[in-house]
């Protein structure tokens, strides 16, 4: 990771943002570079930060919002970015909405209600490539697994790379074969363990074999 992180922040509440500058901006490996105080303008600002090549490692969005909500603006984000980094904060947690967002390709997802201390963490973690999700909603998410799996099936792309993970490939050689950032094979690895209930690699190449995703002779 780079030495400072910059960070987006969207939310179409002032004083939520400027409360999060104001705490990030004391933390010495954090620069707030930029705002929107909706998806619609986020996603425009975020699309000139792209092509001048200022992309921030990390966007803060809240999900309720006018003109365009959190999860449209990540999952038309992550069309133009895919390695996109998207921490999500809201007011609920649901299952049903925090699986959605994952899906989208969320980094991470945050209460609104959790301590700045706790934000902070979360900005770092996700921008090492980790999965964050605050305690509530990891709760919630526990309550939608039906033997060790949750009941929504994996993504297209979740399936190739669970099927690459089982061949003993690592994330760098992973994005190699994809063509992707090492950071994007990582969180892909972290969003697959979580969804099925995984705690590791090892359990999630089992987890491959019993479905036919891969057979024995693919993991030699």
């Amino acid at each position: 990771m780079p030495d400072v992180l910059t960070v987006f922040l969207v939310d179409d509440h002032t004083v939520v943002r400027e409360g999060l500058r104001a705490f990030l901006s004391i933390q010495d490996d954090l620069e707030v570079v930029g705002e929107a105080g909706d998806g619609a303008d986020a996603l425009k600002r975020l699309k000139v930060m792209a092509a001048s090549g200022e992309f921030p490692d990390v966007i803060v969005m809240d999900v309720q919002m006018p003109r365009m909500d959190g999860l449209q603006a990540l999952i038309e984000l992550r069309a133009e970015v895919p390695d996109a980094t998207v921490l999500v904060l809201s007011s609920f947690v649901e299952a049903e909405r925090v699986k959605a967002l994952l899906n989208a390709g969320a980094s991470g997802y945050l209460e609104k209600s959790s301590g700045a201390e706790r934000v902070v963490e979360a900005v770092r973690t996700a921008a090492g490539g980790e999965l964050y999700l605050d305690p509530n909603a990891a709760r919630a998410l526990a309550g939608t697994r039906t033997d060790g799996r949750y009941t929504e099936a994996l993504s297209e792309r979740e399936l190739e790379i669970v099927a690459l993970v089982a061949k003993g490939m690592s994330n760098q050689e992973i994005a190699d074969e994809l063509f992707i950032s090492e950071r994007t094979a990582r969180t892909h690895v972290s969003h697959i363990l979580m969804k099925l209930g995984l705690d590791s690699r090892i359990q999630a190449a089992l987890w491959a074999l019993r479905k036919g995703i891969v057979s024995i002779e693919d993991t030699r």
